[in-house]
């Protein structure tokens, strides 16, 4: 372990950015700013510990209120028989308007959050694609015909909105990860009740500002702020919303599911990834090194796709965590708002906690720690970018989500062997191959369960490409092409152009 320099806060910097927007927000119902009960959350920087933001602490009759009102809209109101250039309209008019506004919504989720300022403007200029991407998908979404039923028939396969959903989106990516569920929900013609994390709520909240002033109707999106015992169990359980798109922990969506079970709603769940990276001997180490930091590292580790586990092939291993360690010690860990910062803050004292144990527990199991594993001092919560190898593959660290800047290395000799630890956790979300011989890459591949699998890259994406995951990392697709088909139904239409012979005069 390497001890490591305090990290000192621009309090300068932290006022300039703190006067940019008011610091307490309601919640937006029914086109209207709404306070609730008038209870309040405080949300404090994880890096800098001032006070950012208040917003309602909302409860099952807000929640109820949000839902009565998407009902309403999408029952009696426009937006169900919009035509799809017109929602196209809004939701080009909405990434617009999030381009102007991309350095405050930056402001915001690095605030709330603790990630990078450089970063958070980076998921705000992709986020405003997704937007523009969902509007292309809106002019696209279509059924069936069938004209070959007969002469006399024809057969026709519509899909209609399926109505009302409620969206549950976590604290890792505030305005990215709504960006993923809302833009598709609203071009296919439903309404929406949307519950941002109690964290990080404030970027959510802007945006069903930036909705309105793009032209969408009242009601048809709705943002209630709270916990999810008191706002997102009845988004979940109530009989007026017919589907659920969650993002959170595998143990959170499970609750989800279960809510959801009584009322057979559509369910769409991205879940927790445990995800590996499989480094052989023949790699371009270099390119490997690279993406291995930034696959631990990036968002802090706080994020489902993170690549926390290294699986190396024994005749590089040694050299290669060696070197990722030295690599390790290097990355600019600091203050949120330096546009220098590489990792910032952890978003909570009980998430640090929860790190710290994980790391403990690994090396009272066995595991040796390379680097890393402490706090940094500060005033906010900073972790060190901590390498642990010779790890077993049944060790906790090995197989559970640590959701921090942790990565774990493990051994391997051949090809079967890889692919069997990657498959060895209970998640499914992603992995990566690196490797120049174009059969170990294919081969791999292809026996790795994972809904996403790279080929000598690391959490590249474009919004033209599914993802979600196998086995335990969650239910369904988000992005790509059929992303707007996701919040549909299909209705079977079935015409009879001729005359109708009557059933009860046929004689065999």
């Amino acid at each position: 372990m390497t001890a490591h320099t305090p990290i000192l806060l621009d309090n300068a910097r932290l006022a300039e950015a703190l006067a940019r927007f008011p610091r307490q927000r309601a919640m937006w119902i029914d086109g209207r700013d709404d306070n609730g009960a008038g209870e309040l959350i405080e949300r404090r920087s994880p890096a800098h510990g001032a006070l950012v933001t208040r917003v309602p602490r909302g409860g099952a009759a807000d929640a109820d209120r949000a839902i009565a009102a998407a009902r309403k809209a999408f029952d009696e109101g426009p937006w169900p028989h919009a035509t799809a250039s017109e929602r196209a309209r809004v939701l080009l008019k909405t990434a617009d308007l999030v381009d102007r506004d991309r350095e405050l919504l930056a402001l915001l989720d690095t605030l709330e959050s603790g990630k990078p300022i450089a970063q958070a403007r980076s998921e705000i200029e992709g986020a405003a694609d997704l937007w523009r991407y969902a509007a292309a998908l809106a002019r696209g979404l279509h059924g069936e015909s069938y004209a070959s039923l007969g002469p006399d028939r024809l057969g026709f396969v519509l899909r209609e909105p399926i109505g009302v959903v409620s969206i549950i989106t976590p604290w890792n990516f505030p305005f990215l990860i709504v960006s993923q569920k809302l833009p598709f929900a609203l071009a296919a013609g439903c309404a929406c009740v949307v519950k941002p994390s109690e964290m990080t709520s404030a970027s959510t909240l802007h945006l069903a500002r930036l909705l309105a002033e793009a032209g969408l109707p009242d009601g048809v999106c709705n943002v209630v702020t709270g916990y999810g015992p008191e706002v997102g169990q009845p988004m979940t359980s109530d009989e007026r919303v017919d589907m659920i798109s969650f993002t959170g922990s595998t143990a959170v969506g499970r609750a989800a599911m279960a809510a959801a079970s009584a009322t057979l709603k559509k369910v769409s769940m991205e879940l927790g990834g445990k995800n590996p990276q499989i480094v052989f001997a023949d790699a371009d180490l270099e390119a490997a090194l690279d993406a291995c930091l930034f696959g631990a590292y990036f968002n802090a580790g706080e994020c489902c796709n993170a690549g926390s586990r290294l699986l190396l092939q024994r005749p590089i291993a040694e050299n290669f965590i060696a070197e990722l360690a030295e690599r390790a010690r290097k990355v600019p860990v600091g203050d949120p708002l330096d546009p220098g910062t590489k990792v910032g803050a952890i978003v909570s004292v009980d998430h640090m906690g929860k790190i710290e144990r994980h790391v403990a527990a690994a090396q009272a199991a066995g595991a040796r720690l390379r680097v890393g594993g402490e706090r940094i001092a500060s005033d906010g919560l900073f972790m060190a970018a901590t390498v642990v190898d010779a790890v077993a593959p049944t060790m906790a660290i090995a197989r559970e989500e640590v959701f921090g800047p942790v990565v774990v290395a493990l051994a391997f000799d051949t090809a079967q062997e890889a692919a069997a630890l990657a498959n060895g956790a209970s998640y499914g979300l992603s992995a990566s191959v690196w490797s120049r011989d174009l059969d170990t890459v294919v081969g791999v591949a292809r026996k790795v369960r994972a809904g996403t699998v790279w080929a000598n890259t690391f959490m590249d994406g474009a919004a033209e490409l599914p993802f979600g995951g196998y086995k335990q990392s969650g239910l369904g697709r988000e992005l790509g092409r059929r992303a707007v088909e996701d919040y549909t139904e299909e209705k079977t239409f079935h015409v009879r152009n001729g005359p109708r012979t009557s059933w009860w005069l046929v004689r065999p």
